[in-house]
């Protein structure tokens, strides 16, 4: 929001009285914005100025808000489609990541995303139970990292594999409670930057090295709700309270791709139904 508000929204609109935006206005900044830029950042980037401008409404600035009502012709977003790795796959590009091994397992076997990696401190890790406490992430904004809640606010815990809490077991046996478990070469939160404008990351150097699909890091938290989970016979119900989702329903929305299997569950249960039912009578008998 912060880099939206700074790179597109200012710069057009911080220095307009609020009484001149007209509607109009509004409509062809953004078919300018979707000329360059895709459905997220429009999307996002509107929606700072739409706020600024209810606020305006609610402080009796403004009658209107001329960024609402009306079509402002925002795109659609289109979701992308999910990359799931192997076993074999994540262990492969763990391999290739070196140092950053155990980080790419817990990111793949817990569902962290990456702000609440990064903002892991080894206090929250419970060996006895094999659990993780997800009570903070850190968050870059402008280059600096800030430190707060999970992304719903909410404090939740998330199951370790008995692999990965040796690992981490380890990682963390000389820290104190407040080091953080997957700190960056200098001590301090790792950032998810280009070394240089020629350089790739090191979690693209490794998938690159492993073979592995085109992905991001956070497809690693798809991941688990994929063959890490699901396939394996969890339930909808704890895959939700592991990925921190408002609701079940929301992660069947998220990852419906991933009962595909129990179309053909359905289908083959009509099929036993009718033939019960009718004992085997012809179709239109």
């Amino acid at each position: 929001l912060e880099v939206a508000w700074r790179l597109r929204v200012q710069p057009r609109w911080g220095k307009v009285p609020i009484t001149e935006i007209s509607h109009s206005d509004v409509k062809g900044w953004i078919a300018a914005l979707n000329a360059e830029f895709g459905a997220s950042v429009v999307i996002r980037t509107y929606g700072v100025l739409a706020s600024v401008l209810d606020d305006a409404v609610h402080d009796r600035r403004l009658s209107v808000n001329p960024a609402r009502g009306g079509k402002m012709g925002l795109p659609r977003k289109i979701a992308s489609r999910h990359v799931y790795l192997t076993h074999t796959q994540v262990e492969q590009l763990a391999a290739a990541s070196g140092e950053y091994g155990t980080l790419i397992r817990t990111l793949a076997y817990t569902g962290l995303r990456w702000a609440e990696a990064i903002g892991l401190r080894a206090h929250s890790v419970d060996l006895t139970r094999s659990r993780i406490w997800v009570v903070q992430n850190a968050v870059e904004v402008g280059g600096q990292i800030i430190e707060g809640t999970p992304k719903s606010h909410k404090i939740r815990h998330v199951p370790m594999p008995s692999f990965l809490r040796e690992e981490i077991r380890d990682r963390i046996a000389d820290l104190g409670p407040d080091d953080l478990v997957f700190p960056s070469r200098a001590g301090d939160f790792m950032k998810r930057v280009r070394n240089s404008k020629n350089s790739k990351s090191w979690f693209k150097n490794a998938a690159a090295a492993a073979g592995a699909p085109r992905i991001k890091i956070h497809d690693l938290r798809h991941t688990t709700a994929s063959s890490l989970a699901v396939q394996a016979g969890a339930n909808v119900k704890a895959i939700q309270r592991m990925l921190g989702h408002a609701s079940a329903a929301m992660t069947l929305d998220v990852y419906a791709d991933l009962f595909d299997d129990d179309l053909d569950a359905v289908s083959a249960a009509l099929d036993r139904s009718r033939s019960s039912q009718l004992g085997g009578a012809r179709h239109g008998d």
